[in-house]
């Protein structure tokens, strides 16, 4: 039986992966439950993607993806006189004003990254292409500050199933960014 052409297979397969692990948590996903939910034979799992933590590393870098490129698209950043902190706040409530699965999906797959190391890298290039996008409006130590301190607020949040502040973001992050002593 001759080989079927599917181009988009491999995007399928990462798409199904975010879907288990949506659903079901990382201890949910196999090639297995992958393949069932892409609705594609098993072999094509493990042809695309040899390992799970390979599996992981694709949907980790698929979902870092959205939240890097709304920063970088709003240009807000390169305004010399564009409110940085009132920008970066703005911007956490947008991303809180999605839905939460998705939020929580994101940083489940992020978090992986504590016990596989694979995924790393992946979770230091989001980190590094935020603070890249930052760069021009502060030194690289305050950017990297200001990652750090989003990413705290978005953990908070999510972690104590509160409400998203964005006055208190937006008066935590003015703070890295006055001026020093």
């Amino acid at each position: 039986m001759p080989r079927r052409y599917d181009p988009e297979r491999r995007q399928r397969i990462i798409d199904a992966a975010i879907r288990v692990v949506g659903a079901k948590g990382i201890a949910g996903l196999s090639h297995r439950s992958v393949a069932a939910e892409a609705d594609v034979p098993l072999g094509s799992t493990t042809y695309h993607f040899k390992t799970l933590d390979e599996l992981l590393v694709a949907a980790l870098r698929q979902s870092n993806e959205g939240f890097a490129k709304v920063m970088a698209a709003g240009g807000a950043f390169e305004d010399p006189d564009a409110d940085v902190a009132g920008e970066l706040a703005r911007l956490l409530g947008e991303w809180f004003a999605g839905e939460r699965a998705g939020l929580e999906l994101e940083y489940e797959l992020y978090l992986a990254a504590l016990r596989r190391p694979a995924l790393r890298p992946v979770a230091a290039e989001w980190c590094q292409g935020l603070t890249e996008v930052l760069v021009p409006r502060t030194d690289p130590v305050t950017a990297r500050a200001l990652v750090a301190l989003m990413d705290g607020i978005s953990l908070q949040v999510l972690l104590t199933g509160g409400e998203y502040d964005e006055a208190y973001a937006r008066d935590v992050l003015s703070r890295l960014l006055l001026p020093g002593p």
